[in-house]
Parts: C-alpha cells; sequence; structure tokens
C-alpha cells in the first residue's frame, strides 16, 4: 500500500505555527473554553473523571447530532474524533480494491488520497467555475458503471464554499439510485452558511447515504476532534467495528463539550457567532478584492471561512505561495493542493484586524512579485 502525499496538510503542518499569518484555515476563529461554557459546566469538567468514553460516542451525545438530520436516531450514529476519521472510515468500510468511486473535485483531498492508496479507482467529476461552482450533472452520469460503488461528495464544499442547487441534489441521488451506489456526503461545513439557511443534508433523502460532520468548521471547535457519521444502522456498526483499530474513542473531555456545544441555545450562539463574523469578513476581504479586479476573479462562498480565488498573472500558485511565507510571512493554500493552478484559497475566519494585517502582507507581496 503507498499511501501520496496529502500536500494541503502537509504544507499546513510544517509551516502553519512559523508564519506571523496564518490564512490556510477553513473554520472560523475558535472559542475558548471560557467563552463557551458557564461556570457550573466548567466545574463539571474539574470533576471530570478522566477515563475511557464510550466509544462510539455517549448516549447524550449521539442523541444530540442525530437531532441534526431528519429520520435519524442515535442508533444510526458513531462519533469519531474529528471529521477525518468520518471519511478514513467510511471509504476503508465500503470499498475494496478494483472498486470505483466517483469523486467531487475541487474538494479536500483526503477521500482522493486515501481511496487511491487502498487501489480503488478514483474517478473525478468537477465543480463548474462557469456554473457558479455547480457540477454537470451529465458529467457525473457519465462517469457511472457496474463498479461505481460510492459517490463522495463535499457539500458545502472546500474550497469553493459552493453550495449543490436542490435540483442538482435530487438528480445526483437519482443517479446513485440507479447504479445502487452508496453517497458519501461532506458535511461538516453545514451550519456556516453565511444567509443562515442551513444546507440540506443528503442523510434522510435516500437509503445509501453516509453523511460525516463535525464541529471543527462550523462550529469553531476544532481543538475538540469532534467528528461523526451518520448512517443506516448496519453501516454505522461496521464503522464501529473499524474504529476500534483506528483510535477507539474519542476523548471523554471532548464527548462532554461537544454534548453541551449542540445543545439548542448553546448551537445557536455558536452559529449565529460565527455567522456575523463571516459576513464582515467575506465583505472586507470583496471590498480589498473590487480595488484588484484586474488581479482577480471571484464567487463569494456561500459557506464556510474560506474563499477561492483565481489570480491572473503568470506565476506557479505554489512558487507564489512559498514566496509569500519566505519573504511576507504569510501562509495560504495554492490552489496546486488542489489540482487547479493559477487559484488561491484564503481562510477568512480570522479576527478582523488579523486578516486585515494578512492582507497587507499579501499586497506587499503582489506589489513585489507581480508588478516588479
Amino acid at each position: 500500500m503507498k499511501i501520496d502525499t496529502f500536500e494541503l496538510e502537509r504544507r499546513q503542518s510544517l509551516w502553519e505555527n512559523t508564519v506571523e499569518y496564518n490564512l490556510t484555515e477553513s473554520g472560523i476563529h475558535p472559542f475558548t473554553i471560557s467563552e463557551l461554557l458557564d461556570d457550573s459546566q466548567v466545574k463539571q469538567l474539574l470533576d471530570l473523571r478522566l477515563g475511557y468514553g464510550q466509544t462510539n460516542g455517549s448516549i447524550e451525545l449521539r442523541e444530540s447530532i442525530s437531532k441534526l438530520y431528519n429520520n435519524a436516531s442515535l442508533e444510526n450514529v458513531f462519533t469519531t474524533n474529528g471529521s477525518a476519521e468520518a471519511n478514513f472510515v467510511s471509504i476503508w468500510s465500503n470499498l475494496k480494491p478494483t472498486d470505483e468511486l466517483v469523486l467531487m473535485l475541487p474538494n479536500y483531498m483526503q477521500i482522493w488520497g486515501l481511496a487511491r492508496s487502498f487501489g480503488v479507482n478514483v474517478k473525478p467529476f468537477h465543480l463548474k467555475e462557469d456554473l457558479n461552482w455547480q457540477p454537470n450533472m451529465d458529467e457525473v452520469r457519465n462517469l457511472m458503471t457496474p463498479k461505481t460503488k460510492m459517490i463522495a461528495v463535499c457539500n458545502p464544499n472546500n474550497p469553493t464554499g459552493s453550495i449543490m442547487t436542490k435540483s442538482n441534489m435530487e438528480e445526483l441521488i437519482e443517479i446513485a439510485n440507479e447504479s445502487s451506489a452508496w453517497i458519501l456526503s461532506d458535511e461538516v461545513y453545514r451550519g456556516a452558511e453565511l444567509d443562515g439557511k442551513e444546507t440540506t443534508s443528503f442523510y434522510g433523502k435516500y437509503d445509501k447515504v453516509i453523511a460525516v460532520g463535525g464541529l471543527s468548521k462550523a462550529y469553531s471547535l476544532p481543538g475538540l476532534r469532534m467528528g461523526w457519521i451518520v448512517a443506516p444502522e448496519d453501516i454505522a456498526e461496521k464503522s464501529w467495528l473499524y474504529h476500534d483499530y483506528t483510535s477507539i474513542s474519542p476523548g471523554v473531555l471532548s464527548q462532554q463539550i461537544s454534548t453541551w456545544a449542540l445543545e439548542p441555545s448553546t448551537r445557536q450562539k455558536i452559529l449565529s457567532r460565527n455567522r456575523k463574523m463571516l459576513n464582515e469578513n467575506l465583505s472586507l476581504f470583496q471590498n480589498w478584492l473590487d480595488k484588484r479586479k484586474h488581479l482577480f476573479d471571484f464567487i463569494p462562498q456561500k459557506a464556510g471561512a474560506m474563499s477561492f480565488v483565481r489570480y491572473h498573472f503568470d506565476m506557479n500558485s505554489t512558487v507564489l505561495t512559498e514566496r509569500l511565507r519566505k519573504e511576507k510571512s504569510l501562509l495560504i493554500v495554492a490552489g496546486d493542493c488542489f489540482g487547479m493552478d493559477n487559484y488561491l484559497r484564503l481562510g477568512i475566519g480570522s479576527e478582523k484586524e488579523y486578516l486585515l494585517e494578512g492582507l497587507q502582507r499579501l499586497e506587499e507581496g503582489l506589489e513585489e512579485f507581480v508588478n516588479a
């Protein structure tokens, strides 16, 4: 088994803590414990015994997660260490060598790398910029064969921040149903919609759906490493069996804090705070871009804290981002990480002053590298 280098994660892991300004994050400025919890909850944490938690997630936590999905119960929910583990277990437990996976691109490239390493034939379909980052459904349909076992999507999408239209979702379900294929839907950005209208989950729309979620992105709680799978009961059970060979269980502290975070009033507080921050920062970023229309094209995201922009000057995206890191102590994501040169992904979920200062470093770099 040969594992390809996960370029996006490798670059972030190497450099995100060595630069003065890190605009690679696709999540939103994280909470502190004191911002999230009240004094009585903090006291409960101090008294919590640090044993092993329920390995598939506590009953209270799984019940809270199930309420986010139509027709789900706690038996449909299985918790993981982050949504990355949920994606890993979903691919590992449901696909075998020679199976075909039809995969949405651009995308967080974990599934691309994992499936190929497991010997799965990965067949991409592409979101189209000229369709406002929607797929051409004929392209999806033409990729399907009797060997296609799964269609994988990221909705809302990373890196474009687009959300599939209702008609495209319905057609994707129709295509999957015709081939009896699973839909693996990474929905970790669900809840981070700028207009406040929560994206409809694929779960509950079709019998063969594995929905992946978590608290790292829309909920600003990446340090909890809390993710989950919502799936038919037998698939959730199967995932648990494979999980016994990976991380065994999420930490007991993470399970307790996650349960509190998903209480309706706290959840609303989190999502409202984040939506306000995203809208303010997107307006700020759009104003910055409007002054540089000769350099960039941009379709604003519908959800999430990542902005995917195309630039119009002759420099490879990896070369550009490396120069920004070395010369301006600024880290942003090269389009090369998604197989799309001449694009950049910028995280806009930080505090406003931090974002402004990061954009100032980018402006200085463009003045020196492009206009020199």
